[in-house]
């Protein structure tokens, strides 16, 4: 296709979910022309994409948003604890309308590849339909899970039924009323779909293989005294996400299981079953992820909580996990997930030691040769996360080597915004980035995209590189974390946040597990160090 080239710009973003329209603020701040390209048809990104049904976020609603804009904030109705997909994305169609963005963004273009000119020290960026642009700054936001995986089940063409992915649901209603319906995966997406869905069809047949620890989000609607109580609290919220290990506006319990009984620990558990989301986690005990013995009673309080809520003995220990520590899976947040196996109409089918062989043209068979009937599938199969998004762009750095060649043997990020070899390029959430709730996460990088931006204007430098050497220790350093904890004892259950769920993929460290208050300080002692992880270049370049 011939291109059609755009006028030059100083910064071009991928992307108008959280992490684009936050730079967009940004950049207007430096005062920098810029082109933001959207593949959708509207902003949203995560959530313009994911509205199958059940989809919600698992942080509180009130720290899903931005903090930047505090009258924006105070002012949005945030109907409850936990915000469902319509909400969020109301949210980032407000914000974007309220600041003026979408006359940035050309939507319904996907980005194809970007190649970076050694000469110039600009990137041209190319477009599906065409489009070329260069420009000096290229900033990704494109998210961790924006690459869908589907297993390759033979056979899934011959499928005469209807079948839809999580990831790209249909924007017009679709209608499952009377159908027999089968779910194909048990993650945080699968949970969701999986406890809405079953009200609807007529059946529902679950396909797992591996159980996860699901904990109750216990969410409700907010009171407006409630809301009135949080519009005082801006200060408290945000000061407690950006100093929390995920971003959440909690307390550390200050306590650690390894000194308590084990009749303290069920106490401390049940608290935070009660307490419901992520608490259940993060605010009974800070050692958790790293002590055996902690891990495990809290692994058999979950086991037991389990076997109470389902009926049905056989069904209640196929839900069991018993292959990963708490943790070793990202463990999703459940509405009444484990009473929904009490439903006549909902089945379990365990796919570990039976797998899925080949969908027929009426459904699917296993490998003994079981076969189920069914008129729709979902898949519910995850994502390649976190390298996905960004390895399946032709981006190509110095020397023509492309970003996927760089990460064959796994990706190595400073601070997960900047790569050796890939000059002004920034990904926010790139590989690396920690592994924490995404909005607070977003702003801190974006504030420090335009701290370096601030000082290579001040400069006049036209190059901005990470160093091999500030690469690697960021690297050496998220892999020590994850070796303290014990998050590695899940690698034969596919953790998706370690690149264990895709076929050919190497298993590596993908995320900082260190918390995000520790990565504010980290990028605090980047800022103030001048830069030294970085090499700003205002020699003059060839015209």
């Amino acid at each position: 296709m011939p291109l059609q080239t755009l006028s030059d710009v100083d910064a071009v973003v991928i992307g108008a979910g959280f992490a684009g329209l936050r730079t967009i603020h940004a950049l207007r701040k430096l005062g920098l022309s810029m082109q933001v390209f959207e593949a959708g048809t509207d902003v949203g990104g995560t959530w313009y994409w994911n509205r199958y049904p059940g989809a919600r976020t698992d942080t509180e609603s009130w720290a899903y948003c931005f903090s930047f804009d505090r009258e924006g904030w105070e002012e949005w109705d945030f109907r409850e604890r936990f915000s469902a997909q319509p909400d969020t994305l109301d949210y980032l169609r407000h914000v974007a309308d309220k600041h003026d963005m979408r006359k940035h963004i050309r939507f319904s273009t996907r980005v194809t590849g970007a190649t970076f000119d050694e000469n110039t020290n600009r990137w041209t960026v190319v477009t599906e339909d065409g489009l070329e642009v260069s420009c000096r700054w290229l900033i990704t936001g494109l998210g961790w899970l924006g690459v869908a995986f589907k297993p390759p089940f033979p056979g899934a063409d011959s499928f005469q039924g209807e079948y839809y992915s999580t990831s790209q649901w249909p924007h017009e209603p679709v209608d499952l009323a009377g159908k027999r319906v089968g779910v194909i995966g048990t993650g945080a997406t699968g949970v969701q779909v999986i406890q809405s869905v079953a009200h609807v069809a007529e059946n529902l047949t679950v396909f797992q293989r591996t159980p996860n620890f699901v904990v109750p989000t216990r969410n409700h609607a907010l009171s407006p005294e409630q809301k009135a109580e949080l519009s005082r609290d801006y200060e408290t919220v945000w000061d407690k996400a950006f100093k929390h290990v995920f971003g959440f506006p909690m307390e550390s319990p200050e306590r650690l299981g390894s000194e308590l009984s084990d009749e303290e620990l069920e106490k401390v558990f049940e608290a935070g079953w009660e307490a419901g989301g992520f608490r259940f986690i993060f605010e009974t005990v800070d050692d958790l992820l790293v002590d055996q013995r902690v891990n495990d009673t809290a692994a058999e309080f979950v086991r037991r909580k389990i076997r109470t809520i389902v009926k049905d003995p056989h069904t209640a220990e196929l839900l069991c996990p018993t292959t990963h520590p708490i943790g070793g899976k990202r463990p999703p947040l459940g509405s009444f997930y484990y009473e929904t196996y009490n439903r006549p109409n909902v089945s379990l089918v365990s796919v570990r030691e039976d797998p899925i062989h080949e969908i027929t043209p009426t459904g699917l068979r296993t490998a003994s040769g079981a076969e189920y009937e069914l008129d729709v599938i979902i898949y519910a199969t995850g994502f390649d996360a976190i390298t996905g998004p960004l390895s399946n762009l032709d981006i190509r750095g110095v020397g023509g080597r492309t970003i996927a060649e760089q990460w064959a043997d796994g990706a190595k990020m400073l601070l997960g915004l900047s790569a050796a070899g890939f000059p002004n390029l920034f990904t926010i959430l790139g590989p690396q980035a920690p592994f924490a709730s995404h909005p607070p996460v977003i702003e801190t990088q974006v504030d420090l995209i335009e701290k370096i931006l601030e000082r290579a204007l001040a400069e006049k430098a036209t190059r901005v590189e990470a160093t091999p050497e500030g690469v690697e220790a960021w690297s050496d350093q998220c892999d020590m974390i994850l070796k303290a904890t014990l998050l590695e004892q899940g690698l034969g259950d596919r953790p998706w946040f370690l690149g264990a769920n895709v076929p050919g993929k190497k298993p590596s460290t993908l995320c900082y597990l260190g918390g995000l208050g520790n990565y504010v300080t980290a990028v605090n002692q980047e800022v103030e160090g001048g830069f030294s992880s970085y090499v700003l270049d205002a020699a003059p370049v060839l015209a």
